[in-house]
């Protein structure tokens, strides 16, 4: 009886540490869907032998030759995820800023992004991402009459690694891209073809991220889980492209207001900007992890803190709509 009290009693201990364990580390905070002015449609397009599928947000009022801004989600997700990871934001900008949100899904809840290393279908297989997001700008472009010369693409984690693909070897699709928390891929795990030509960019990454080394080396989760090989510092990522666009100096660093103060972290921004060259900008979440920068969204503690100082989406569409 006493054996049995004992193995009763741990045994609550085990669900209360994997209870606590559960809402401190793992467990997601998001907000409820926003009110907007139209909903949310999907779609399926043919590329190539393969039938991919979409998602895409056309506000109510738009201008009578919208911007496109594509919204890649990251490892294991969907378009869905990647809208709720930003806090509907994209849409938020959309009816605002009357643009079209795009919400791809990737090949098996991957893209086939720059890195040699990454394990999954989509970059085994070799899918043609860059294809699928052209197909896209083509149905846009002739049936809800979007402007090509102002095509966008932004995303996070290997939805980033899927942006800087667009901005390495499709310079000519996008007129700026914004990768979150992402890096370029060092040499030896670079796996695709760049034309080296300056594209308008920003890179918004934290200090602290357990996945993708704000340092650079190896991205695992803390090292041990799900390795895509290796990538470059922020600070050379950043570099690649200041150099390809003409720079030859570093930017002011500008700390943005510490508007929360309990998220253990802060925003430090640089930007360059020339008349005649396109802009760069380097957005460091000091403190920050594997996670986009909003004020209520909280993914999991165990990706490291989420910056509440900045609406991620807002600082990314402002770059965006000012991009030569």
């Amino acid at each position: 009886m006493k054996l049995l009290r004992i193995a009763a009693v741990v045994v609550v201990l085990l669900a209360a540490a994997g209870l606590f364990f559960w809402s401190r580390y793992l467990r997601t905070t998001r907000i409820e869907t926003p009110s907007l002015s139209a909903r949310l449609q999907q779609a399926t397009l043919r590329v190539g032998d393969r039938e991919r599928t979409f998602r895409y947000y056309v506000p109510k009022r738009r201008s009578l030759h919208p911007a496109l801004v594509f919204v890649f989600h990251g490892s294991d997700g969907d378009g869905q995820r990647a809208r709720t990871a930003f806090g509907y934001e994209f849409d938020r900008l959309a009816d605002e800023h009357e643009f079209i949100a795009i919400y791809p899904d990737g090949f098996e809840q991957h893209w086939n992004d720059c890195r040699k290393a990454a394990p999954f279908a989509a970059n085994r297989l070799d899918i043609d991402d860059v294809k699928f997001t052209r197909a896209l700008v083509d149905i846009f472009v002739r049936e809800r009459h979007a402007d090509r010369s102002r095509v966008f693409a932004t995303g996070i984690s290997n939805g980033g690694q899927m942006a800087l693909r667009l901005a390495l070897e499709a310079p000519d699709l996008v007129r700026a891209v914004a990768a979150v928390i992402a890096s370029m891929p060092t040499p030896e795990n670079l796996d695709c073809k760049p034309r080296g030509e300056a594209v308008s960019i920003l890179v918004m990454n934290g200090s602290a991220d357990p996945m993708n080394p704000y340092e650079g080396g190896t991205v695992a989760l803390y090292g041990v889980w799900g390795n895509r090989g290796t990538v470059l510092s922020t600070a050379d990522t950043i570099a690649y492209w200041t150099k390809l666009a003409g720079y030859d100096a570093p930017a002011p660093v500008e700390a943005l207001p510490d508007r929360d103060p309990t998220d253990g972290s802060t925003v430090e921004r640089m930007l360059w900007q020339a008349p005649g060259r396109k802009a760069v900008a380097l957005y460091t979440i000091r403190g920050g992890g594997h996670t986009v920068p909003h004020p209520q969204v909280r993914p999991p503690r165990i990706l490291g803190a989420t910056n509440g100082d900045i609406v991620a989406a807002h600082e990314i569409w402002s770059f965006f709509e000012a991009a030569p």
